[in-house]
């Protein structure tokens, strides 16, 4: 156990560490020595620029990367090494990682598959229902949380796309995550939608720790605890919107130019 990882020991209200966090590619740094602590029940924002190194960061924490060097911690358990499908059991669950629309499925039916995946086999992909007893109570729960009680005997394929987001909502939740890891929730969305999806997310997130790459920043603004800014894979600021909007770095590297300051205000 080397230095960084021994004083990477996090409190009780971090769920979720990251220490000295590095990923090159052909000996370009894409993600460069970064720390994180996620603090249990908070909504955690990771913005920047394009090519800041937010995803690269982001398929870090749910192993779709592996890093150079660095680790990762989960309730203070080293998981480094562990597989994304690993990490999913252990409760750090990405959304698009386990909650895919199945297009020519109910809704209701997509949330079923969801609520398999602790039940059958890791060999058996789906069982039918009726041998898994009465999971509808769960199931309009679920769908009752992300407003979609109502669309659940539907074509999940039929969908408003900004419908279809919060299933893949319900199809995550489903999996009861520790840490529930969201890559650009409102990405694609009218106005809206992102309001809709925006109030969904606030409020399934309550009990909850969520961790979010965003770029739309009224959203980010509205619900993010804390904020994380990235530049060049970096992290040159940390705090609340107020704080971050405010620091030079961010406005010189995020925006490109002071003149350009009201792009990061509500």
């Amino acid at each position: 156990m080397d230095a960084t990882h021994s004083d990477a020991v996090p409190d009780a209200d971090i769920v979720l560490q990251a220490r000295g966090l590095r990923k090159e590619f052909r000996g370009f740094v894409a993600v460069g020595g970064v720390d994180l602590d996620i603090r249990r029940g908070a909504i955690h924002a990771l913005i920047g620029p394009n090519g800041a190194g937010k995803t690269t960061v982001f398929n870090l924490l749910t192993k779709f990367l592996n890093p150079t060097s660095g680790h990762i911690l989960l309730e203070g358990a080293d998981v480094t090494t562990e597989r994304p499908a690993a990490l999913a059991r252990l409760g750090l669950v990405r959304s698009f990682q386990i909650s895919a629309v199945f297009p020519h499925l109910t809704v209701s039916d997509n949330v079923a598959i969801a609520l398999q995946r602790s039940s059958v086999s890791p060999l058996k992909f789906w069982q039918q229902r009726s041998r898994l007893g009465d999971m509808s109570e769960r199931i309009e729960a679920l769908l009752n949380q992300v407003d979609l009680v109502s669309f659940s005997h539907q074509r999940a394929g039929d969908l408003a796309y900004g419908r279809k987001r919060a299933l893949e909502l319900a199809t995550t939740l489903a999996a009861n995550p520790k840490v529930m890891l969201l890559d650009e929730p409102t990405q694609g969305l009218g106005h809206e939608d992102v309001d809709r999806v925006t109030a969904l997310i606030k409020r399934v997130a309550i009990g909850r720790t969520v961790v979010m790459v965003e770029h739309n920043m009224k959203m980010v603004a509205r619900i993010a605890d804390r904020i994380s800014v990235l530049r060049r894979g970096e992290i040159i600021a940390e705090g609340g919107y107020d704080e971050v909007s405010r620091d030079p770095q961010v406005i010189e590297s995020y925006l490109g130019s002071r003149s350009r300051t009201a792009g990061l205000k509500q």
